[in-house]
């Protein structure tokens, strides 16, 4: 199907910055005394950060509120994100793509809007990007729909029309749930065959994206 917009997630699919989350994360942790185990990060990535820390507080039984070890991995996060985010491969295409086919295209992140408007300073798409929804504007984060409904009712399109480009199972099951056709270009800690009861739509990088669309 030809599809009438493009909403893309963006931590982990248009820039490589997982491995900046994780570094936070790990040092979090480190600090702390504590593992974090890759087994553990596989069940809370793509989480938005209430939902992602209520969770590890009850893996780990941390005695610390949500709002303040979201506070500290935020601000972690925002000096990493001007000295070492890098762009995933294909992501300046796809974007300029999506602009020049006049396509409504959105982000639609589980990350706060700090973090959101700092990945695009960072990598000079203000312009480029006018539309920027996070899931902490929805009652539920990913993998709930939410975000992705609004994103679409925002962009004035039909969720049946759209595709979602994303990198982790929650956010493929929060484009799927919302009715659009997902594309995925995996996470380095997820293995494609992870995707299969989600969407069959796995691809190896956001170049082999692009050359889908353009075929549509």
């Amino acid at each position: 199907m030809t599809f009438s917009g493009i909403i893309f997630d963006m931590d982990g699919t248009l820039v490589d910055s997982e491995v900046l989350w994780e570094a936070a994360e790990a040092e979090m942790f480190r600090e702390r005394n504590m593992d974090y185990a890759d087994e553990v990060r596989e069940q809370v990535i793509g989480l938005r950060l209430d939902e992602f820390f209520e969770k590890l507080i009850a893996i780990y039984d941390l005695n610390e509120s949500v709002e303040s070890l979201a506070e500290e991995l935020i601000g972690r996060m925002l000096v990493l994100i001007p000295q070492q985010l890098e762009l995933k491969a294909g992501a300046q295409e796809i974007l300029d793509y999506a602009q020049q086919a006049g396509l409504p295209y959105c982000i639609a992140s589980s990350s706060p809007m700090s973090i959101i408007e700092s990945v695009v300073d960072a990598k000079g798409w203000r312009e480029q990007i006018p539309h920027l929804f996070t899931a902490d504007s929805v009652e539920r984060g990913k993998p709930a729909p939410d975000v992705y409904l609004y994103a679409a009712e925002q962009l004035g399109i039909n969720t049946s029309e759209a595709v979602a480009i994303e990198d982790s199972r929650n956010g493929a099951k929060s484009a799927v749930a919302a009715g659009m056709t997902c594309y995925v270009v995996p996470d380095f800690h997820t293995k494609a065959d992870a995707f299969a009861e989600i969407t069959p739509h796995v691809f190896s990088d956001l170049h082999e994206v692009l050359a889908t669309l353009k075929a549509k």
